[in-house]
C-alpha cells in the first residue's frame, strides 16, 4: 500500500481517542452492545472534525503546486469551508469560499468561524448558482495574478479520501490495543469523501467489521453511484489490485427527514442522549442523524450485548448554535 508515498500537511492532533460510551450503553439498556465513539471531533482544526484528515492530504498537494489560495464550496454552515479557511492559514495561503444560502446565511456558527479565519465568502443563492460561480472563480484568480487550488464539497476526491485510509489504520491499532473486533463502523454520509476513504482501506486492510454509512440527504443509490468514481481513484492512488463493487456498499437511508440541514425528531433525541449521558456533543446536520441510526439500530435488537459497535464522530459542533431554540425544545 502506497499511502506513505503521498505528502501529508499536518492538521490534526492523533491520533484521536476511541472512547467507551458505558453511559449510554446502560441508558439504551440490557439490549446495548458495548459502543465505542471515535472522537474524529477533537481532530484539533478550528473545532476539529473530519475535514482536516482530508485537508491534510490536499493542502500538501496545493503546496506542492505552488497554489496562493484555496478555493472551495458548500452551505453557508458548510463545516468542510470553515476547516478549509483554518488550514489555509495556518499553510500560508488565501482561501475563498463559494457558500450557497438555501438554508439560511445567518452569521452566526460556521459562517461566523469563516469570517473571523479572513476568508473570501461569496454567498450565492442556492446550488446551481454555487455550481456556476465555481466554473469561474478559477479564471478569476488567475487573471489577478494568484495561483488557485481548487477542491470540490467536501474534499471529496481520491486524495483527500486518503485522509481516512490513514484514519483506519489508526482505528485498526486502536481495535488490536482494546481487544475488540466491532461488528459495525457508523459514520455520517454527505459527500461520499470519508466513506470512500474507509471502504477502500477497509478492502485493502480485510476488516471484519461493516463500514455503515449514514446517509443525511439524498438516497442510497445516488451515493452509491457517486462514491464509486472516489473509492477506484483511491484504491489506484494506494497501487493495490483490489477493487470494490458496488453491491459491497450498504448505506443506511432511513434516518434523512426531510432533507439535508433539516433536523429529525430522532437525531435531536440523539443529541440530547448523548450530551447527558456521555458530555459528548453532536450536531443536527450530520452525527445526530447518525447516531439515531444506530440507536435505533440497538432498540430493534441488531445487535446482542456480547458484540461492540464503533461511531465515528465527525464533528460539526459550530451548526449546534444556528438553531438553538430546536435544540432547547428536544431537552
Amino acid at each position: 500500500m502506497r499511502l506513505a508515498a503521498y505528502p501529508r500537511f499536518p492538521l490534526v492532533t492523533g491520533p484521536t481517542p476511541l472512547q467507551r460510551a458505558s453511559r449510554l450503553e446502560q441508558a439504551l439498556g440490557p439490549k446495548s452492545p458495548r459502543i465505542y465513539i471515535k472522537r474524529d471531533d477533537l481532530t484539533g482544526l478550528a473545532y476539529g472534525g473530519n475535514k482536516a484528515r482530508k485537508l491534510e492530504y490536499l493542502v500538501a498537494d496545493a503546496l506542492k503546486q505552488g497554489a496562493t489560495v484555496l478555493v472551495t464550496e458548500g452551505v453557508t454552515q458548510s463545516n468542510h469551508a470553515r476547516m478549509t479557511a483554518a488550514a489555509a492559514v495556518l499553510a500560508g495561503l488565501k482561501c475563498v469560499l463559494i457558500l450557497d444560502a438555501r438554508n439560511g446565511a445567518d452569521e452566526q456558527g460556521n459562517l461566523l468561524l469563516d469570517r473571523m479565519l479572513g476568508a473570501d465568502v461569496r454567498i450565492v443563492a442556492g446550488r446551481d448558482e454555487r455550481i456556476a460561480a465555481m466554473k469561474t472563480i478559477g479564471e478569476e484568480l488567475r487573471s489577478a495574478g494568484e495561483i488557485p487550488y481548487v477542491i470540490p464539497t467536501g474534499g471529496s476526491v481520491p486524495l483527500g479520501s486518503l485522509g481516512y485510509v490513514y484514519g483506519v489504520i489508526e482505528l485498526e491499532s486502536q481495535f488490536f490495543e482494546l481487544g475488540e473486533v466491532p461488528k459495525r463502523v457508523y459514520f455520517p454520509n454527505g459527500s461520499e469523501g470519508t466513506l470512500a476513504g474507509i471502504v477502500a482501506a477497509a478492502k485493502v486492510l480485510d476488516v471484519s467489521w461493516q463500514p455503515l454509512p449514514v446517509a443525511v440527504e439524498g438516497n442510497a443509490a445516488d451515493m452509491v453511484r457517486g462514491a464509486m468514481p472516489i473509492i477506484s481513484g483511491t484504491l489506484e492512488l494506494l497501487g493495490t489490485s483490489r477493487t470494490v463493487e458496488s453491491c459491497e456498499i450498504t448505506i443506511e437511508e432511513g434516518f434523512t427527514g426531510e432533507g439535508y440541514g433539516i433536523p429529525t425528531e430522532a437525531g435531536l433525541e440523539a443529541i440530547r442522549l448523548l450530551a447527558q449521558t456521555e458530555a459528548i456533543f453532536l450536531d443536527p446536520v450530520y452525527t445526530g442523524k447518525a447516531m439515531s441510526a444506530l440507536i435505533s439500530h440497538i432498540r430493534s435488537g441488531v445487535f446482542t450485548p456480547d458484540e461492540s459497535v464503533v461511531f465515528i464522530h465527525t464533528g460539526g459542533t459550530p451548526s449546534l448554535f444556528v438553531n438553538p431554540g430546536l435544540i432547547l425544545e428536544s431537552l
